[in-house]
């Protein structure tokens, strides 16, 4: 392991480690977990609907979280990402309320350059981190406000993000302009020290949301 993945992971424990205690949280018995012990997420239920606008952007080749919501919800899931293993798996998936779409969620509408895992046996490419060798791949992505413009959504009910690095600038440009989801669940893995993770969360806070609940970097908020 190099000193710069060393550095990496010691910055992600902390994060990790430091952030639930010096947060204030908002627990109610309506937060359930939905998907796989990898790629599961805690949602308030009272707040999802058959007519709720779900978006996930950062599907992996792992797609349970989306999927318990659309079995339990009913309600049709925008599902997102650029790597083309994503999108190999994804065509495996016959549901008919998911709906997979081939980009990437970025601050603003760009072809990015995405960089390889530091393991190559992993599926998770990042534009903001360079983190392994190879070539990695190019890829359009699209602002939420774009992506909301080009489906016809005046609204986004949840937003999943996990989306390797890029959620603070993602965040930034949603805050500017107020398309804020009334659930997010957010994985923070930008390497960074607790206290700018805690300042990241202290804006989302000042926009109206509370932290509902942490499991090591995945936040879920929601809007008060």
């Amino acid at each position: 392991m190099t000193m710069v993945h060393l550095t990496r992971r010691i910055k992600l424990k902390a994060m990790e480690t430091v952030v639930p205690w010096v947060t204030r949280m908002h627990p109610g018995d309506d937060l359930e977990r939905f998907g796989s012990t990898y790629g599961g997420w805690w949602v308030p239920t009272d707040l999802i609907t058959e007519d709720s606008v779900v978006y996930a952007a950062g599907v992996g080749e792992d797609a349970t979280f989306d999927l318990a919501l659309v079995h339990r919800f009913g309600c049709e899931l925008r599902a997102m990402d650029p790597i083309p293993r994503s999108i190999a798996f994804a065509s495996g998936i016959s549901e008919p309320h998911w709906n997979f779409l081939p980009f990437g969620l970025w601050e603003e509408d760009a072809m990015l350059h995405f960089h390889p895992p530091a393991n190559p046996a992993h599926v998770s490419h990042s534009a903001t981190e360079v983190r392994g060798r190879g070539r990695g791949f190019e890829a359009q992505c699209h602002t939420l406000s774009t992506l909301m413009r080009k489906l016809g959504h005046q609204r986004v009910d949840l937003l999943k993000m996990d989306i390797e690095g890029a959620e603070d600038p993602v965040l930034d440009r949603m805050l500017a302009e107020g398309t804020l989801p009334r659930v997010l669940c957010i994985e923070f893995d930008t390497p960074q020290s607790p206290w700018a993770l805690r300042r990241r969360l202290r804006r989302l806070e000042h926009a109206g949301y509370v932290v509902r609940r942490a499991e090591a970097r995945n936040y879920t908020l929601t809007s008060a």
